[in-house]
């Protein structure tokens, strides 16, 4: 089963041409990648340090003095609105006796005084206060804070670990072309988890990077989505697939005696009445983008830069090195994919919804952010699924009896994502001969 794409006449929308189809070769993904402390570490020094990373939400700072404090592997990180309106962010370290000077979250400060011997620094990291300044005869030590290249996309405050790092719209080479139609801007928060889950963070990264398993961890998505007919693209360092919704998987070999009910779901959260429908299963997803095309301005949803198919089907971005993105017309899906601090066998999973709300629709309050170990509380069905076979992938990765991935072209999007790990590791388009 073939399903029509719309490509719009004008720009500015979103590209739905195929990508070049990359070569990246058939050879073995080494374990060793996601078991190996040394290449643990050679990913820190030389990937992790030189990207872009996703700090928070810029609506989570929107006044002079609100902060992020968040963590990537080992660095705590502090992102700071600033008087003037712009932001910066700074190493979350007193420059004294390297105390953190704020605990992960969100929060304002009239500037960081660290708790230990009361050092003060203002908002734009130059020192405030250092008590007792004479009894040092070498001075202070510096002019405040390590400072980190920051910058806004996507209503996304990101940073980086590199004070020489490109400009993040240069990094995001594609993506912004691609999913400023989205209006992320308008989006508000509904949930903000972190999981900790018994897996290397690129096992997390591949379970989502192609829709091969669907079949086998996810039954029950084959009676609301496509996952065969799936276009597969892979920019510089990014990739996407796009995946039909409100369909049935070429799978399904039988007639379904009512409408599924994910695809029921979809329809009630476009405003229509699964009861009131009378035609085919197969007709219903492009019902879906008929009706929401002609009802999404009384709605008080602009879709005017969305394609058809946007407005039903999941266009699946993967930001290098760990977002994830599961984008749909009125509601994101957002995945951060962190490294443990040492054991290349754990991770933290972050977990952000987002919904966009139509003009008679209540805007929820933003949800308090959750951490707890996998198993403590439910993430939703299908996490779950991925959650609970990850642990086992991990050990399969442990044994001598497993070489490494044997991949399908349905996941050349795992190929491409280690391509550009080496790319930083061992530069463009080299790879040592020995290497994981």
């Amino acid at each position: 089963m073939k399903v029509k794409r719309v490509t719009p006449d004008e720009s500015p929308f979103t590209p739905v041409d195929k990508a070049p189809e990359p070569e990246l070769g058939t050879g073995i993904i080494a374990k060793e990648r996601y078991t190996s402390a040394e290449f643990m570490q050679q990913e820190w020094d030389q990937m992790w340090s030189k990207v872009w990373l996703m700090a928070g939400r810029e609506d989570d700072i929107p006044e002079p003095g609100d902060y992020i404090a968040c963590e990537m592997g080992r660095e705590p990180v502090l992102v700071v609105r600033q008087q003037d309106g712009s932001v910066r962010a700074f190493y979350n370290v007193c420059q004294h006796r390297g105390n953190q000077l704020r605990d992960t979250g969100i929060g304002n400060a009239d500037s960081f005084m660290c708790a230990y011997h009361h050092w003060d620094f203002h908002l734009d990291g130059t020192i405030k206060d250092i008590p007792d300044l004479e009894t040092f005869p070498q001075g202070a030590p510096c002019s405040g804070l390590t400072e980190l290249p920051c910058d806004v996309w996507g209503s996304w405050v990101w940073y980086s670990l590199d004070p020489d790092v490109e400009p993040l719209r240069d990094y995001l080479n594609v993506i912004p072309q691609h999913l400023d139609p989205y209006n992320f801007d308008k989006m508000v928060m509904t949930r903000d988890l972190t999981v900790v889950w018994e897996c290397n963070w690129k096992a997390a990264v591949d379970a989502f990077n192609e829709t091969y398993h669907v079949q086998g961890i996810h039954p029950q998505l084959l009676w609301h989505l496509n996952d065969q007919d799936v276009q597969i693209d892979c920019y510089d360092k990014h990739s996407r697939y796009m995946v039909p919704f409100g369909t049935l998987s070429p799978r399904v070999n039988q007639r379904p005696p009512e409408i599924p009910a994910g695809i029921k779901e979809m329809m009630i959260e476009a405003g229509m009445d699964p009861a009131d429908y009378d035609g085919r299963v197969l007709d219903i997803r492009l019902d879906i983008q008929k009706f929401m095309r002609e009802n999404g301005e009384s709605q008080g949803k602009d879709f005017s830069r969305l394609n058809d198919d946007q407005l039903t089907d999941d266009y699946h971005y993967f930001i290098f090195p760990n977002i994830t993105m599961n984008i749909h017309a009125t509601s994101v899906m957002l995945f951060r994919q962190r490294p443990h601090e040492t054991d290349p066998n754990k991770m933290y999973f972050d977990i952000q919804t987002y919904v966009l709300p139509g003009k008679d629709d209540e805007v929820p309050e933003r949800p308090e952010h959750a951490t707890y170990n996998f198993g403590d509380k439910s993430c939703g069905l299908v996490i779950d699924q991925d959650a609970h076979n990850l642990p086992g992938v991990q050990k399969g990765m442990n044994s001598k009896g497993y070489r490494g991935l044997w991949l399908s072209d349905q996941e050349l999007r795992i190929r491409h994502f280690h391509k550009t790990i080496d790319d930083y590791i061992y530069g463009p388009g080299k790879k040592p001969s020995g290497a994981l």
